[in-house]
């Protein structure tokens, strides 16, 4: 074999029973992107939660992920629900919007009108679980003076806007995250509990209705979403081998249904080409890729976004690597087969040309491991 595959299980998921903490009320995290780094937030704000429950807790996020929070059209503030199933609000910024025209009368407006959200809101404490430049600077301007953050985060600088640094833990980032929020719990409980990585999505009725309609009438039946797209070309596998495996799906009475976006259109088309026309389109928002993906039998990408909110909610996962590390990337709590080869090296600099040992997988070695997870009970 070309590739080295692990297989991860889902961890043992143990829950403690904790009464409301009497002393912090109100809570802000702050994690502003991407898809994946939100939903590898997710585990360690279900902890703050659990440990927290009369607690109201905030999220200030970029505006284009605030779906994996809310659902669209649904208030982001007030009581919980499906709809928003973990936080009492959600406070939305656009960043890159705002840069582009930083001093226009518009922006100032929309950014002031999001900084007194905030502030009104006199959190207690704030949790930035980014541990970027920006997103400690937005932590302090709200005004609150209490900041935990790690002690080593990613941008180092931003290390002098927090006023409790937290050595955190373990090697995977969602367990790095749940050891910085054991901090902020630690403070008010002496018996800390246990890892929850179980978590929860927005689930919108509608969504998932026209999700349901869409496969009724294609008549799909069991399908695999397969992802070919990622954030940078050193991470993504050959789109050939994407069709390849599309055809080996088809033959095995399982649909291929490739999910792609803005932009990848002739990505979309060289899976088509390679399949022979067995891949079917899914182009979909953020709601209704978590509805398209909560019916899927198994799910197959690179270190992508979508592959992490399969890994979420429970899909089984084969995860394609290359340049990224899965012991501290990979998909986490669902069942998984992970192939990276020795020959990549870990680095996440954007490089464009496609990392050499992510071209040594094989759509062989890939097909085998989805048969695996499909026939597992």
């Amino acid at each position: 074999m070309s590739a080295v595959s692990t297989k991860f299980e889902s961890p043992v998921l143990v829950q403690h029973s904790l009464a409301p903490a009497k002393n912090i009320e109100r809570l802000l995290i702050v994690r502003l992107s991407a898809m994946g780094d939100v939903i590898h937030a997710l585990p360690a704000v279900s902890l703050l939660r659990a440990a927290f429950p009369q607690a109201y807790i905030g999220w200030l996020i970029e505006e284009r992920w605030a779906e994996l929070l809310c659902a669209p059209g649904y208030p982001r503030r007030g009581p919980r629900s499906a709809q928003r199933p973990l936080v009492d609000q959600v406070h939305t910024v656009d960043l890159k919007t705002w840069r582009r025209s930083l001093f226009s009368l518009p922006v100032l407006q929309k950014a002031a009108t999001v900084w007194h959200d905030v502030r009104a809101m006199r959190y207690d404490a704030v949790v930035d679980l980014q541990g970027a430049m920006r997103s400690a600077v937005l932590a302090r301007l709200s005004g609150t003076r209490v900041i935990y953050g790690a002690a080593e985060p990613r941008e180092s600088p931003a290390t002098l806007w927090y006023s409790r640094k937290v050595t955190t833990q373990g090697r995977h980032v969602v367990e790095q995250n749940i050891s910085l929020v054991q901090a902020v719990i630690g403070r008010y409980y002496h018996d800390l509990p246990l890892l929850i990585t179980n978590v929860e999505v927005p689930r919108d009725s509608e969504a998932d209705a026209r999700i349901g309609q869409q496969l009724a009438q294609k008549e799909t039946g069991e399908f695999a979403i397969l992802n070919p797209g990622a954030g940078w070309g050193a991470k993504r596998w050959p789109a050939e081998r994407y069709g390849e495996v599309a055809r080996a799906l088809s033959e095995i009475g399982i649909s291929p249904l490739v999910n792609y976006g803005p932009g990848e259109d002739e990505l979309f088309e060289s899976v088509l080409r390679a399949s022979e026309g067995t891949a079917k389109p899914a182009r979909t928002s953020i709601t209704e890729l978590i509805a398209l993906t909560r019916r899927a039998r198994l799910f197959i990408g690179g270190d992508t976004g979508p592959l992490h909110l399969a890994a979420a909610l429970k899909i089984p996962v084969v995860a394609i690597f290359g340049p990224t590390d899965p012991a501290r990337n990979g998909p986490y709590g669902t069942r998984s087969i992970v192939f990276r080869s020795q020959e990549s090296l870990t680095t996440y600099a954007r490089n464009s040309e496609a990392d050499e040992g992510l071209l040594s997988i094989s759509a062989e070695e890939v097909m085998a491991a989805a048969r695996q997870l499909l026939s597992s009970p």
